[in-house]
């Protein structure tokens, strides 16, 4: 295994991490962890991209966002209220600093422009897939 390969699969690994707190942690951006790490691992090992496609938790996650599908309702739902009491609670703790509770919220408003501008993915039904092949 050359140097390259190495340092990429370091990398994909680091951001595969980052990309999982992300899950947890609503300032982090999982998306853009996730992406970093696929990009990295299609460089580098056939095997970790593969796994990282197939992944219970991520697999679908990326690959619906990397074929332009977006995010599910209820990805977004559930990112968007994380956020927002996360970056409400610690608005909370700095209100005595006028300036960085604007920051705060000029951050929460940005993101949740972002993830509103994601295209909502919804499940096709069985029959319907049908249909519009038929």
């Amino acid at each position: 295994m050359d140097i390259r390969k190495a340092i990429l699969i370091f990398a994909g690994t680091v951001c595969v991490g980052l990309g999982v707190l992300g899950m947890f942690l609503p300032l982090m951006p999982t998306t853009v962890f996730l992406l970093m790490a696929a990009y990295c691992y299609s460089r580098s090992s056939d095997k970790f991209h593969d796994w990282l496609l197939s992944n219970r938790l991520c697999g679908k996650y990326i690959t619906n966002y990397r074929s332009g599908k977006g995010i599910t309702a209820r990805q977004k739902f559930t990112t968007i209220l994380s956020l927002w009491a996360s970056i409400g609670f610690s608005m909370w703790l700095v209100s005595n600093r006028l300036w960085l509770v604007l920051l705060l919220a000029a951050i929460a408003i940005g993101v949740t422009t972002h993830i509103l501008w994601i295209k909502t993915y919804r499940l096709e039904t069985e029959s319907e897939a049908i249909q519009a092949n038929a």
